[in-house]
């Protein structure tokens, strides 16, 4: 029996490539097909004008995607072949990547990949199920094999000043008219037809807070929506996601490793909350890279544990994204 072809394996990689985590499922990405390479270009209209004015969180949701169309290849039968800022005359074009030699898949491959639609982003406490050492381990190999750097934030006074970071950067947001009019834009009502941005059954109406408290964005603002749950309150195990350097390429490698990250716990039953507030603010993003980081950059916050919640995903159609 023969294995997909080259076309069907592409067709497949950009089906996958939308399912990508993004910062407020903005979906910040397009692609375009020549032959059998598909161009990955970021789409500079949705990217967060306020929170991110430098692109990096873009260029970190636009790596996940890339991620997501290796780990879509290699699940097909091919070894995926990269170029990464391809072109510098280019600076949209982020990355190219097309189907190789055959490569049948193994089964590290089949087990990410079946993880591509079914994982979700948490917004809440998790249950007081631990999260194994053992899987632990195999996520900080999982990002170095990205080119970056996961490290559990286990000591009671760093995860206290890592809560702290992020609740004084949430308080200052919510009171900037320009953070909190950028978070509406992304936030969806209920029974929204839109395919991207925040769905209100994406979060809790009241979570219950953990101790020490990690504060989710206001996606509702001013409204009572969100869904129901949220009595978990276990923090589960912080994280920090870094990188040596701190340019283009090293955040498209966060995002590759970011999504690593996630597929392989998703693969395990382990989700994330991210906390991306204090990374908005450079002062804060500073003080995290020479006090928790070792001098490192912080690319990513998150909290990984364990939920029973089954919430709803939204994407937009494959029509929309590929030019």
């Amino acid at each position: 029996m023969t294995g997909p072809t080259v076309k069907e394996a592409l067709e497949a990689a950009l089906e996958a490539a939308r399912w990508a985590p993004s910062v407020h499922n903005t979906q910040p990405w397009t692609f375009s097909v020549s032959g059998e390479e598909i161009a990955l270009r970021a789409d500079a209209d949705r990217r967060l004008r306020v929170g991110d004015a430098s692109g990096r969180e873009l260029l970190i949701s636009c790596g996940a995607a890339l991620f997501t169309m290796r780990t879509s290849l290699r699940g097909h039968g091919y070894e995926p072949v990269v170029r990464v800022l391809p072109d510098p005359d280019r600076p949209s074009l982020l990355a190219t990547v097309r189907p190789g030699a055959p490569s049948p898949p193994d089964e590290d491959a089949r087990l990410l990949g079946e993880q591509i639609e079914l994982r979700r982003t948490h917004r809440a406490g998790f249950t007081g199920l631990p999260v194994p050492d053992r899987l632990i381990e195999r996520l900080i190999m999982a990002a170095v094999d990205e080119g970056a750097r996961l490290t559990p934030v286990r000591a009671p006074g760093a995860v206290d000043v890592l809560a702290a970071l992020t609740r004084a950067a949430q308080a200052v947001q919510a009171g900037d008219r320009r953070f909190s009019l950028e978070v509406i834009r992304w936030a969806r009502p209920p029974g929204s037809r839109r395919r991207d941005g925040v769905p209100a059954d994406a979060y809790p109406r009241r979570a219950a807070p953990t101790d020490p408290h990690f504060p989710q964005r206001d996606y509702s603002w001013r409204h009572d929506w969100g869904g129901e749950g949220g009595t978990a309150t276990s923090i589960g195990v912080p994280a920090l996601l870094t990188t040596a350097r701190d340019g283009r390429e090293e955040w498209i490698a966060a995002g590759q490793a970011l999504q690593h990250v996630l597929l392989r716990a998703a693969a395990q039953g382990v989700s994330a909350a991210f906390h991306t507030q204090a990374l908005e603010m450079d002062l804060l993003r500073e003080f995290l890279r020479r006090e928790l980081c070792s001098g490192e950059h912080p690319q990513m916050i998150m909290r990984l544990g364990v939920t029973f919640e089954d919430k709803t995903a939204v994407r937009r159609p494959l029509s929309d994204l590929v030019e």
